[in-house]
């Protein structure tokens, strides 16, 4: 799934992210649900880990990261997007604003943490609370079967996306 503007355009939102079992995915899209009704122009582009470039981060005035807690990890996808795009953006894109959204099955602090690390090496400024929804998943079938995300949480991720395209709207970000 990709909804991508011209990546040299208006000042926006990346949001990348990287889904198993569908809670991440819903999230994200939610997230970029709420990103349209920001004023102004279009202020969200919404890619899978596994399409984002380093032009693509360089592009972005501010970034929402969205994956699954994978055995206390963000996702290997996600990982690798960092990766694969750490060090070509590096003392480039300092002090511009990210917000994560994190599925997790129980508490997605690992995620999380893993997260913060590698915005800190990027120089990025958290703007919102970590947004960590719990799907309580603790069995092997409850853990790889797909997943719905709470109408509330949905909610939750909409109110997020708008809040920071809204922001880069503003030039707050």
């Amino acid at each position: 799934m990709e909804r991508a503007p011209d990546p040299k355009s208006e000042p926006h939102v990346l949001i990348a992210w990287h889904s198993r079992t569908g809670a991440s995915e819903a999230m994200a899209l939610a997230a970029i649900e709420g990103a349209d009704r920001a004023e102004g122009h279009d202020p969200a582009r919404l890619l899978p880990a596994s399409q984002v470039t380093p032009a693509d981060i360089l592009a972005a005035s501010a970034y929402i990261f969205v994956c699954p807690e994978n055995l206390a990890s963000i996702s290997g996808m996600m990982k690798e997007m960092f990766d694969r795009c750490y060090y070509d953006v590096l003392g480039r894109i300092e002090g511009r604003a990210f917000c994560t959204i994190i599925a997790a099955g129980s508490d997605g602090e690992g995620a999380q943490a893993q997260i913060d690390r590698i915005a800190k090496g990027w120089r990025l400024k958290r703007v919102a609370d970590p947004l960590i929804i719990n799907m309580s998943a603790q069995t092997k079938e409850d853990i790889l079967a797909p997943k719905v995300v709470p109408e509330e949480d949905l909610a939750q991720c909409r109110d997020l996306g708008h809040a920071m395209a809204e922001g880069v709207a503003l030039g707050m970000f």
